[in-house]
């Protein structure tokens, strides 16, 4: 596998992921939010890097899935140890997010037998609300950006999953569903 710094960032978040479990089941807030603080950043900058220094690659964009998959899916569980309160005040909102972050994974796994990592601007879009919406969910227990971040999600999760249909298979850096539907 090619040691290149945007691979090096997407696995320093499946290698951390555990370690965010870990500080919140023991109750260390700052380590937690130093640790997640991390693990967004480097979602922010691995892919600026990989395309900055032509490192694009399909291994980085499945590393990149799986470091977002682990990161988004292990949160919830490290926040509701650390702050309950918003979990239950949020649960709503927050059982909408893992399944509609889920739901694209499964028609890729059921169709191609894979992840499939498109991608696509809404992703990108989506990502960074999700992101700053935690954040200021945690550390300010302002639910605003993260409810806004929850609805583009959901329309992340409706694009991926008419990518998916549309392709006979899997792509990486899909820009949207109209690219792909112009392709066709």
């Amino acid at each position: 596998m090619p040691l290149t710094i945007p691979n090096l960032l997407s696995l320093f978040r499946i290698i951390a992921a555990p370690f965010l479990l870990i500080v919140a089941y023991l109750g260390i807030q700052e380590g937690f939010y130093i640790l997640f603080a991390l693990m967004l950043v480097s979602d922010a900058l691995d892919g600026i890097i990989a395309r900055a220094l032509n490192q694009t690659s399909e291994l980085g964009a499945r590393l990149d899935s799986y470091g977002d998959i682990l990161t988004y899916l292990t949160a919830p569980l490290a926040i509701w140890w650390l702050f309950p309160e918003i979990i239950e005040k949020e649960k709503g909102y927050i059982v909408a997010a893992i399944t509609v972050f889920v739901l694209p994974a499964v028609f890729a796994i059921v169709k191609f037998g894979k992840l499939a990592s498109y991608h696509t601007w809404i992703t990108k879009i989506s990502a960074v609300l999700m992101s700053i919406g935690m954040a200021v969910l945690v550390l300010f227990k302002t639910p605003d950006l993260f409810h806004i971040a929850v609805f583009f999600l959901v329309v992340e999760a409706t694009e991926n999953i008419a990518i998916t249909l549309l392709l006979s298979k899997p792509k990486t850096d899909v820009r949207s569903f109209w690219h792909v539907l112009r392709s066709k």
